[in-house]
C-alpha cells in the first residue's frame, strides 16, 4: 500500500455516517458537518441539494423530487447517490486545488464485507479522491478519544451511530474482538414513531422523533417528569393534532434498542481474552457516537456489566477526529488502513 506524502495539505478524513457526514481536513480540523441526505429530481436524476438544504426537504417535497439518505445501517444502500454526495463534500473543501486531488480516508463499520469495502473505495475514487483508504470506525473512534491503540493494552469502545452500534476491543493497533448490530439512533427514532402511532393514533416524521429523543429521551434508572408537546396527523381523522408525551413512555419505547446494545456489549466481553478483560475493568468502557448522548445510557450499561463507563468529550466528533490522527500518523498505520491494493 502506498503511503501519503508531504503534499497532503488537502488530505481528507471522512466519517461517512448513516445520519451525518463529517469531514476532517488535514491541518484544519473538522470542516464539514452535514446530514447524509441528497435531494434530486426523480425524472432526470439531477442533484438539487446535499446536506443541510436536502435535509430540510425531507417530508416536504413534491412527487418529482426525492430527498433520501443513501447510507443505511452504516453501509452504502445507493451507490450512485452516495458517490455524488461524496463528490459534493470532497469538492466543497478542494475548490482551490483544481490540479491536485485529495487523498481520502473513509470510515467503515468493523466486519464490513469485501463488497461493502469495495463499494466505499470505488465511491470515494469516483468522487474525486486521488487515493482512497478505509479505516474501521471503532479504531478511528478509539484514536479520536485519545486511547493508546498501539499499546499492548485492552480498550473497549462502544460507538453508537445513526445506523448501527459497534462494540470493539482494541489492542496493539488492531481490533481483537468486535460486533456490529443494526441498532442505533435511527432505530430509536423509529421506535418513538411507532409508539406514538400505537398510543395516540398520531403520525409524526423522523425529524420530530429525533427532537423528542434529544429533548426528553432517556433510559435512566431513575424516573423523569419531563414532557413535550408534539404535533402530527391523526390517523383516524386525517387532521392535525397536538398531544403531550412524557419521558417515561419514551423510555419504554427505547427499551428494546437499549437491551440490544447492552446484550452486544456482554457478548463481546464474554469473548474477550482474560488479560484484555482485566485491562477493560481497570480502564472502563468508552462510550461515543451520537447515540451515546442518550440520557442515562452510560449508567444503564454500568449497572448491567459492572464496569465504569466514560462518555467521550465529543461523542459526535470522535470518529472524524480519529481520521485526522490517521492522516497525521499514516506511516505507522500502514497495517491498519485498507486500500484498493489490498484486493
Amino acid at each position: 500500500m502506498r503511503l501519503f506524502n508531504k503534499r497532503g495539505a488537502k488530505d481528507l478524513g471522512i466519517d461517512l455516517g448513516t445520519s451525518n457526514t463529517l469531514v476532517f481536513q488535514k491541518n484544519q480540523g473538522i470542516v464539514v458537518r452535514e446530514p447524509s441526505v441528497v435531494a434530486f429530481n426523480d425524472k432526470n436524476k439531477k442533484i438539487l441539494a446535499v446536506g443541510h438544504k436536502a435535509n430540510e426537504m425531507i417530508g416536504r417535497t413534491p412527487g418529482n423530487i426525492k430527498a433520501i439518505k443513501p447510507m443505511k445501517d452504516g453501509v452504502i444502500a445507493d451507490f450512485e447517490i452516495t458517490e455524488k454526495m461524496l463528490k459534493y463534500f470532497i469538492n466543497k473543501n478542494n475548490k482551490k486545488s483544481k490540479f491536485f486531488k485529495p487523498r481520502v480516508i473513509v470510515c467503515i463499520p468493523s466486519g464490513s464485507t469485501d463488497v461493502e469495502k469495495r463499494s466505499v473505495l470505488d465511491a470515494a475514487s469516483e468522487a474525486g479522491a486521488k487515493e482512497a483508504f478505509l479505516i474501521e470506525e471503532a479504531m478511528a473512534a478509539a484514536m479520536g478519544v485519545g486511547l493508546p491503540v498501539q499499546e499492548p493494552i485492552g480498550n473497549m469502545v462502544v460507538d453508537i451511530g445513526g445506523g448501527s452500534t459497534e462494540v470493539a476491543v482494541i489492542s496493539l493497533g488492531g481490533i481483537v474482538n468486535s460486533k456490529v448490530i443494526r441498532d442505533g439512533g435511527n432505530r430509536m427514532d423509529e421506535q418513538i414513531i411507532q409508539h406514538i402511532k400505537e398510543e395516540y393514533n398520531l403520525m409524526i416524521g423522523e425529524r420530530t422523533a429525533e427532537e423528542i429523543k434529544k429533548e426528553i429521551g432517556t433510559v435512566s434508572l431513575s424516573s423523569s417528569q419531563e414532557s413535550k408537546e408534539i404535533r402530527g396527523r391523526n390517523i383516524v381523522e386525517g387532521l392535525p393534532k397536538i398531544v403531550s408525551i412524557d419521558a417515561e413512555e419514551i423510555k419504554k419505547a427505547l427499551q428494546s434498542t437499549t437491551d440490544n446494545i447492552i446484550s452486544t456489549i456482554k457478548i463481546v466481553l464474554e469473548n474477550t481474552p482474560p488479560e484484555l478483560s482485566s485491562d477493560i475493568i481497570n480502564n472502563g468502557i468508552i462510550l461515543t457516537g451520537g447515540g451515546g448522548l442518550l440520557t442515562g445510557l452510560d449508567e444503564r450499561i454500568k449497572a448491567e456489566v459492572d464496569i465504569e463507563v466514560h462518555l467521550s468529550e465529543s461523542p459526535l466528533d470522535s470518529v472524524a477526529k480519529g481520521t485526522g490522527i490517521a492522516l497525521e500518523e499514516i506511516n505507522t498505520l500502514s497495517n491498519t488502513l485498507i486500500s484498493e491494493g489490498d484486493y
